[in-house]
């Protein structure tokens, strides 16, 4: 019996010896196997680093306005006669376009001129007179008075009457009435708002530290938020201090639109082109990878693998140091050097070490790839 259990127990010893030794094998193996494989090159594109010019810009958002722009007031009260303008309308220095009721002051017009005729008439008596010693000074003086004092009456009602007349005080566009005919109105009352849309201004800020790269006769460009507006134009003016409550400095610029392509008051993005660099490395956003170790790139470089015969594409991350961005291009201060090959496609299938082909039909910067 104890015979038994032992050849068992010895049997069971050499099959569960047997199952381990072969796992133990077959795990080996598939090590070995798996040691010696070659990974498969993953195909990418690549952009060439070169020097390049770099023109930088300062970014700032800014409210479009007309350089020639005004809310038209009346100035003097009265019933709206006549409305001679429709929203909309192109009018010209001088037209008029709104009329107040001005027949009293066309009644005082036309006394004010009788009293000055016959101060006239008495005037010129009183002189005939004093030079024929018939009449005293004084008289002569009193008739001078009289006709300087209805000589400025006609005065001061022509200028009321001019009040009653309301005209465009420059070329432009006009907006929607704001008054009625037969309405009354105070003065003051807004009528209507003039905006020359030909000549545009935009005013924008920077921080101090921008400010003190910009000046007056820089370029801008200008594009709307819907990107359906393009233009350019030039800074005419900064202002001489920085705003203490917001700390920005607020700029001006100067911009062509003879199409009217602005709108007074309308969102802008502004770019401020500084002046141009020489010799400085740029690459494109989407080479550049973000992580919480810092931005990288990836290089591909030729390496000769131990064993092998033939030198090998592999890719190595490097991590780089970025400086400005200008539209979608980035500058790179540190990490590569003229001459290095980026991956510019196909980064998210890498890992340093991972042997690969180059195919630029992947680029997703044409510019560099036609350059390769």
């Amino acid at each position: 019996m104890i015979k038994r259990l032992l050849i068992a127990i010895v049997a069971l010893v050499i099959v569960a010896g047997g199952i381990i030794g072969y796992n133990l094998f077959i795990g080996q193996l598939m090590k070995t196997i798996f040691a010696n494989m070659k990974a498969p090159a993953v195909p990418v594109s690549v952009s060439t680093v070169a020097a390049s010019t770099w023109t930088p810009e300062i970014e700032a958002i800014g409210t479009a306005a007309a350089m020639r722009g005004t809310d038209l007031a009346v100035e003097a009260s009265g019933i709206v006669r006549e409305i001679r303008f429709k929203a909309n309308d192109t009018v010209r220095k001088g037209q008029v376009l709104v009329q107040i009721d001005d027949r009293e002051e066309r009644a005082d017009l036309a006394s004010a001129k009788a009293a000055l005729d016959l101060a006239e008439v008495t005037l010129k008596r009183a002189r005939e007179l004093r030079a024929r010693g018939v009449s005293a000074t004084s008289t002569l003086d009193e008739a001078q008075a009289a006709e300087a004092e209805a000589r400025a009456s006609v005065a001061k009602i022509e200028a009321s009457l001019s009040t009653k007349v309301l005209t465009a005080p420059f070329d432009g566009v006009i907006g929607i009435p704001q008054i009625e005919t037969g309405a009354y109105v105070a003065a003051g009352t807004t009528f209507a708002t003039l905006q020359d849309r030909a000549h545009m201004r935009v005013d924008f800020a920077l921080t101090e530290q921008q400010a003190a790269q910009v000046h007056p006769q820089m370029a801008v460009t200008l594009a709307s938020e819907a990107e359906d507006v393009a233009l350019s134009g030039t800074i005419t003016g900064i202002e001489p201090k920085i705003d203490p409550n917001s700390r920005l400095v607020t700029m001006r610029a100067t911009v062509p639109d003879a199409e009217g392509q602005l709108t007074p008051g309308q969102f802008l993005h502004v770019k401020v082109a500084l002046p141009a660099e020489e010799n400085v490395i740029a690459l494109p956003q989407t080479v550049v990878q973000a992580s919480l170790y810092g931005d990288s790139v990836f290089v591909v470089r030729e390496t000769t693998p131990e064993g092998a015969q033939e030198p090998e594409l592999q890719v190595k991350q490097v991590f780089v140091k970025i400086g400005r961005s200008a539209g979608d291009r980035l500058e790179i201060r540190e990490g590569l050097a003229v001459g290095d090959r980026v991956v510019n496609a196909g980064q998210n299938k890498l890992t340093s070490g991972a042997p690969v082909t180059i195919d630029n039909s992947l680029s997703l910067d044409p510019a560099a790839a036609a350059a390769n």
